[in-house]
């Protein structure tokens, strides 16, 4: 049987076009681009190409601002912490809201242990950040805020414009994770206030093992890897020209693509949320009704288990999360949901359904036949389970 994969917003599978963009990168242009010879400048040519298409298309000032990185998490930790060491004398206060993937939440906390102070930022129920707390809890100490850009489990996105020109009237630096907003809606650094911004190759059907962080120009950075002067010294290691190169025909095709991906993902969603609504009882959104990517959807489900119901699915061809995949191997709940006011039992009953540029009408029809035998089953054998919470009629 052909499995069914409905986890894009853990990794994608490679567009063919991209896998035929860079077979030539690793083959005849294999020059390493810190090299002064032909081969070497070839590379350093298509790296430079590719660092002045993205600079272009976020609406960065200089090409430089563009950083590449080995992925959306080493960007993260080279944004915060590279800000944090380079910033001790102005203060040591960070502001992050609670509901960041582990590449923010580990780096910042990690950071406690040099005495720098972490205060997390309230978010409601639908995982929105409380600007009124973010203006209220910025002092004259805090080095930098750190919201993510739209939530990889429950799909939420943040009022980053507004975000960015309370933190640019404090005068206070604004990172955001983009891993999962980048390259589904559109992004313009100048116009949002965004001093940093993380992004992802894999999420956006490019190759595994490389992302960016921009930069904007001025912001002192201390370097995480120290060895060679690449990346203009803020990232030592030889540079993934092909990996780099995949990543940019990635990002080329989801702009052609946006529109017409993002109709199909709302219809998918509107259909997935339309059965549920119908078929099943005891199933609850999660996340922003309004303000959300339309590629990701976070239920919980009233007397199940979600690692059960995603195991079950699992068995039936289907690949589906229980929330981040980072932390997918761990039996706790979901940090997420219950920084959003959801109990722990809550938190253990989600499922977080994510689809993507290959997924058919077709594959959403058959996932959604199993949902309900899945369900229905597990309730007649769950004993967390009521017995008024059949499957409708």
């Amino acid at each position: 049987m052909k499995r069914i994969y409905l986890d894009y917003a853990a990794t994608t599978p490679l567009d063919p076009l991209v896998i035929k963009t860079i077979l030539p990168y690793l083959k005849e242009n294999f020059g390493n681009s810190a090299s002064l010879h032909y081969e070497g400048r070839k590379a350093k040519k298509a790296l430079e190409e590719v660092r002045d298409f993205f600079a272009n298309k976020l609406k960065a000032q200089f090409p430089e601002e563009i950083i590449f990185t080995s992925s959306a998490t080493e960007s993260n930790n080279l944004a915060i912490k590279g800000v944090a060491y380079s910033s001790i004398k102005k203060g040591k206060h960070i502001l992050i809201s609670p509901i960041e993937h582990s590449s923010v939440l580990k780096p910042v906390l990690d950071l406690k242990q040099d005495g720098f102070e972490v205060e997390f930022l309230s978010v409601n129920r639908e995982g929105v950040v409380d600007l009124k707390d973010l203006e209220r809890k910025i002092r004259k100490d805090t080095i930098l805020v750190s919201i993510n850009y739209a939530n990889n489990e429950i799909g939420t996105i943040q009022p980053i414009k507004e975000i960015g020109e309370i933190c640019q009237k404090k005068k206070v630096l604004f990172h955001t994770d983009a891993a999962q907003a980048f390259g589904k809606i559109p992004i313009n650094v100048k116009n949002l206030k965004i001093d940093l911004l993380t992004a992802s190759s894999h999420k956006i059907y490019g190759p595994k093992g490389v992302g960016l962080l921009y930069i904007k120009k001025g912001i002192k950075i201390k370097p995480l890897l120290l060895g060679g002067d690449h990346e203009f010294g803020l990232r030592a290691s030889t540079v993934n020209v092909p990996l780099i190169v995949g990543f940019k025909k990635a990002f080329e095709i989801s702009l052609l693509k946006q529109k017409e991906e993002l109709k199909k993902f709302s219809f998918f969603r509107k259909k997935i949320e339309k059965f549920i609504q119908k078929e099943i009882k005891g199933v609850h959104l999660t996340g922003s009704k309004k303000h959300r990517l339309n590629n990701i959807l976070s239920f919980w489900f009233e007397g199940i288990e979600g690692e059960a119901l995603m195991m079950l699915l699992d068995e039936k061809g289907i690949a589906v999360s229980t929330g981040s995949a980072c932390a997918s191997l761990k039996l706790e709940p979901s940090h997420v949901l219950l920084a959003c006011g959801y109990l722990p039992y809550q938190a253990h009953s989600s499922l977080r359904v994510s689809f993507g540029r290959f997924t058919t009408e077709k594959e959403i029809d058959v996932f959604l036949k199993a949902l309900k035998e899945s369900v229905l089953y597990l309730r007649k054998i769950s004993p967390l389970s009521p017995s008024r919470l059949s499957l409708k009629d």
